[in-house]
């Protein structure tokens, strides 16, 4: 597999450990639960890209984010392993399913982004194409890795390769 595509992918996963338990995850706590210091964090980033999913999300996207939570968190360190070891064909099912799941959830949040009207938003979101361009490129990487990964999983040869086992 090309070392450098598996390096990607194992930066990508170790770094999301982190932005999800400090970060993305704050909207499912009770407030006051968080830590000052990463309530004020979130509050900079969504003031600053006009991100008011991440202050006020709406039901569906809360349902994103408990499947982040419960299923893809705990994948996070075992894809990480994985892909810093380098050529473990095992991680092939268990990728394709976290980057189809993630590029499935992102369309929906790319799309709302871009045709919300959030006008009437509690929380400022983005009015001109400009800043719904700006948060969508803090989107986007959450969509590009996981099709490069899902592309690499189907597509290259070293992960589509079965292992033949010995007939006793």
């Amino acid at each position: 597999a090309p070392r450098w595509r598996e390096r990607l992918f194992a930066l990508y996963f170790l770094s999301h450990i982190p932005i999800t338990a400090l970060i993305d995850l704050q909207p499912l706590l009770p407030a006051g639960i968080a830590p000052r210091a990463l309530t004020d964090l979130l509050q900079q980033y969504a003031t600053a890209f006009k991100d008011p999913l991440m202050l006020q999300p709406p039901e569906w996207f809360k349902a994103f984010i408990y499947c982040e939570a419960f299923l893809q968190l705990p994948f996070f360190p075992v894809a990480a392993y994985a892909f810093l070891k380098g050529g473990c064909r095992w991680i092939r099912t268990p990728a394709i399913i976290y980057s189809t799941h993630v590029a499935t959830t992102l369309f929906a949040i790319l799309a709302h982004i871009l045709f919300h009207d959030f006008s009437k938003s509690e929380h400022a979101g983005p009015q001109t194409l400009r800043e719904r361009l700006i948060l969508l490129s803090i989107y986007l990487p959450y969509l590009l890795i996981p099709l490069l990964l899902l592309f690499t999983m189907l597509c290259n040869p070293h992960y589509k390769h079965v292992e033949k086992r010995k007939r006793k």
